[in-house]
């Protein structure tokens, strides 16, 4: 299941076609997907999201075209290069993907080579050659070790900006032990604010359609708090500009009702609306 199938599995249950997602899940992982719903599609494209945190087994042994275990294996290592592949060996491997890197994409993916998704370049027979780019990997715990003769799996935590691709980490990883490497299982825990904790499944939503948050309370967990007087939140809802707050980058900002009216920034010594979240 894609990302896409997910929104239009909860269009029909929601009865409304104005529903987005931010934060694409692979069709393997499971996991936290966050929704939009009505008025709420218009904070998609401002939530803060550059921070997630996968549960994530690797399978080290085998590498595969996809670098998951939906591609074709490409390469397979024999018992002895496993043998020879240390706990020591995995720690010094993790310990090099963690923090600031560069990392190459995975091949079948999302990025765009030419005005083309790779993924689709890759899928009609060319071979794709990607850039390295920056990406932090804030956590990289490992949590459980499990050998076999022809394989290790390990069972890890990656907190990890937006844009780390975690089936690469496994890529690389399996590369840097000599074994070859491929991601076999993930699931996404947390994205930016939102958390598995509250997420709830596509049966549950069939069961008792509803909200997770409230357009409010999903503003205020994703963004510093700016709350002003009824004049100051009108002057916004007519997308005006008022006093600055003084906060550092996108804030929402709520009226004496409590009510989210706008995500707004400082500029030039003003507010100035992003978005209106409560038009007049």
């Amino acid at each position: 299941m894609t990302s896409h199938d997910v929104v239009a599995r909860v269009r029909k249950i929601m009865g409304t076609r104005k529903v987005g997602h931010a934060g694409t899940l692979d069709p393997m992982a499971t996991g936290v997907l966050v929704l939009g719903i009505e008025r709420a599609t218009k904070l998609l494209g401002h939530l803060a999201l550059d921070r997630k945190t996968y549960l994530a087994t690797f399978f080290l042994g085998a590498s595969t075209v996809t670098d998951d275990a939906e591609g074709e294996r490409v390469s397979t290592a024999d018992p002895a290069a496993m043998a020879a592949v240390t706990d020591e060996a995995i720690a010094a491997g993790i310990a090099d993907l963690t923090g600031e890197i560069d990392q190459v994409p995975s091949a079948v993916s999302a990025v765009k080579v030419g005005g083309k998704r790779a993924y689709a370049r890759v899928r009609s027979g060319e071979e794709v050659a990607l850039k390295p780019r920056p990406v932090t990997v804030y956590r990289f715990d490992l949590l459980a070790t499990r050998r076999e003769a022809d394989h290790i799996e390990l069972d890890a935590v990656v907190e990890c900006s937006s844009g780390t691709y975690v089936r690469a980490l496994a890529r690389d990883l399996g590369q840097a032990l000599g074994a070859g490497g491929h991601l076999a299982a993930l699931r996404r825990t947390t994205v930016g604010p939102f958390t598995l904790a509250r997420a709830r499944t596509l049966a549950q939503l069939e069961a008792d359609p509803g909200l997770t948050h409230n357009l409010d309370d999903a503003v205020a967990a994703a963004f510093p708090r700016y709350e002003v007087d009824a004049r100051a939140a009108r002057s916004l809802q007519y997308g005006q500009q008022i006093r600055a707050s003084g906060i550092e980058g996108t804030y929402g900002v709520f009226g004496p009702d409590g009510h989210a009216v706008a995500l707004a920034v400082d500029a030039g010594g003003v507010s100035r609306t992003v978005v209106v979240l409560d038009p007049a």
